[in-house]
């Protein structure tokens, strides 16, 4: 067994940016030389998430549409209070997705479904520059 530790590091515009990061995942899988296993995706910060979702226009803008409904960013949160970055909607939205996502692989390629790509999701209300810690364990 194998463990492999990679970062992926990008630059997102602020809330809401929904990247595909899948090919990256492929690209540092394939150089891997793994087969089979699990690869695990992992966002450093508290306002952004890891998810799956299909990356097509449509879908990209009810996800917008979904998280703004859940945590508007328009609303007063009490963590508002405590730093004054008016960003606690990011947070609510980023822990309601999750920070993390595993995904098994074998024969070398990720087992995703055809139209099933993950997605990095930028919460928070500015620009920031995301590390992704990418784990692999394998064989």
């Amino acid at each position: 067994m194998n463990v492999i530790n990679k970062k992926i590091e990008l630059s997102t515009r602020g809330n809401p940016d929904l990247l595909n990061i899948t090919p990256q995942l492929s690209e540092i899988l394939e150089s891997s030389r793994l087969s089979k296993g699990n690869l695990t995706v992992f966002v450093i910060g508290s306002t952004a998430a890891i998810t799956t979702f299909e990356y097509e226009p449509g879908l990209i803008q009810d996800m917008r549409d979904l998280c703004q409904k859940l945590a508007p960013s328009d609303k007063h949160y009490c963590h508002d209070e405590t730093w004054g970055d008016a960003n606690g909607f990011s947070h609510l939205r980023a822990a309601f997705l999750g920070p993390s996502l595993t995904i098994p692989f074998n024969e070398g390629e990720l087992l995703l479904g055809t139209w099933q790509q993950v997605v990095l999701a930028e919460f928070d209300n500015r620009p920031r520059k995301r590390k992704i810690v990418v784990q692999i364990i394998g064989e």
